[in-house]
């Protein structure tokens, strides 16, 4: 809980005060149960480098135009909750929101710090911004660690925050997530996704990672994004979301996506990511992944947060019924109006009639006329074509759009709805496709 990622045991969390129901996609649950956090470490070295290399040369292929239609997206989905950490400076953050965990003893991690409920680890700054400060103090170290633990606890959606992160050797900033029934069920059964980690002596990377049974500790799933410039994320503010789905979770920086991980990356494990989790911000002082504090350490060290939100994941439209529309407004389509079995999934210009007419199921499916969008025979090739089918829970019916790219993608496979030969006219058949953010890939559900 943190990580033990790197190497990480629980930790002891603050007990939530009130639980507040949110209602997402697939509904947000709020728990009252008492808390406790773990902690994860730390990846190789060599593994870090290696997975960062290859992550930024992706994200460096990524157009400048495809991050201002990811935000754009973003900004236009349902907002269905959000702490913009409005209010007087060295004012404390929203207790309706979050919990302040205290106390030291390492955190499983070996780390320095004793968290605080003081102010001056933890305050809203007063332009809009909430404030974590590491200090040096006392021959120690001071800091503040933030959950929403039996408060607000998410299930799908896009998630971001908006951070300026800390500098320095030995200085170790976070925006992550437990499952929501911890500590009743124990780390790492209960799930950890870590959204965005820094550590100081690594200024141009950001790592994203999934705990869970079988996969955690100094073995999780995860990755890393390097700054595009190589310059140091803690230069300026970022964006840090995840888009996150039925047995899919995928990281985005600034708009850019840069990794996906599914059920099938967990190698036979249990995918534990199909429940609520609860937020938590904090900025850790050494420990066995980043290191200690050295001479160029400077204190005390800030991670501003300008905002946390929560979007819808299907861009406000979960649960609806109506018509899935291309970007150039035609409709997706059920050939013919035909229910058998196979019948091929089309663009048909908008007519109001049932075959255009589609559910958005809170099982991740998309239905029309009884029958669910499907991926023929459960393929996983791209190319494989798209077609009605008689609903059976399969991975080859689910789907997740995301607020982001708004592309409709079957976690299964790993790849996008679009018509064949790209090409949106009426009567084209649809097929999966490797999900490239184009306009061709995104849909908008009713």
């Amino acid at each position: 809980m943190r990580r033990v990622h790197r190497s990480r045991t629980p930790r002891t969390l603050v007990t939530a005060a009130a639980a507040v129901t949110l209602v997402l996609s697939a509904s947000l649950v709020a728990s009252a149960a008492a808390p406790k956090a773990p902690d994860v470490g730390a990846v190789p070295a060599a593994q870090d480098a290696a997975v960062g290399a290859r992550n930024a040369s992706t994200a460096q292929n990524a157009s400048t135009a495809q991050n201002a239609s990811t935000a754009q997206d973003a900004a236009v989905a349902a907002l269905t909750w959000s702490d913009e950490f409005n209010g007087a400076a060295g004012s404390a953050p929203n207790a309706a929101n979050w919990n302040l965990e205290t106390g030291g003893g390492g955190w499983g991690n070996n780390e320095l710090q004793t968290y605080t409920s003081s102010r001056n680890n933890s305050a809203l700054d007063g332009n809009g911004n909430l404030v974590i400060t590491a200090r040096q103090e006392g021959g120690g170290y001071t800091s503040a660690r933030m959950t929403t633990k039996g408060k607000v606890q998410p299930q799908y959606g896009h998630l971001e925050a908006r951070i300026k992160i800390p500098r320095g050797q030995g200085i170790w900033p976070a925006f992550w997530m437990l499952g929501g029934q911890f500590p009743g069920t124990p780390w790492p059964s209960s799930g950890e996704i870590d959204i965005m980690e820094n550590i100081g002596r690594e200024p141009h990377l950001v790592h994203g990672t999934l705990h869970g049974p079988g996969y955690s500790g100094a073995n999780p799933i995860t990755g890393s994004y390097q700054h595009p410039q190589g310059w140091s994320f803690a230069d300026d503010f970022h964006t840090f979301a995840i888009d996150w789905s039925p047995n899919s979770i995928t990281w985005l920086v600034d708009g850019v996506a840069y990794q996906t991980f599914t059920n099938a990356n967990t190698g036979g494990n249990q995918w534990v990511f199909n429940q609520p989790f609860f937020f938590i911000l904090n900025v850790a002082v050494g420990g066995n992944w980043p290191g200690y504090p050295d001479g160029t350490t400077q204190f005390p060290q800030q991670m501003v947060v300008d905002y946390v939100r929560v979007y819808d994941s299907t861009g406000g439209g979960g649960g609806g019924t109506g018509t899935v529309t291309a970007s150039n407004g035609i409709c997706l389509d059920v050939a013919g109006a035909a229910t058998a079995n196979g019948t091929p999934i089309q663009l048909a210009n908008c007519n109001g009639n049932q075959a255009q007419q589609w559910t958005v199921g809170s099982d991740g499916t998309l239905r029309a006329l009884g029958k669910c969008l499907d991926v023929s025979g459960g393929g996983t090739a791209a190319g494989t074509a798209v077609q009605l089918w008689d609903c059976n829970g399969t991975g080859a019916q689910q789907w997740s759009h995301t607020s982001g790219t708004q592309a409709l993608r079957n976690p299964q496979s790993g790849r996008c709805l679009q018509p064949v030969g790209r090409v949106q006219t009426d009567g084209t058949r649809t097929e999966i496709a490797d999900c490239d953010g184009s306009a061709v890939q995104r849909w908008v559900l009713p």
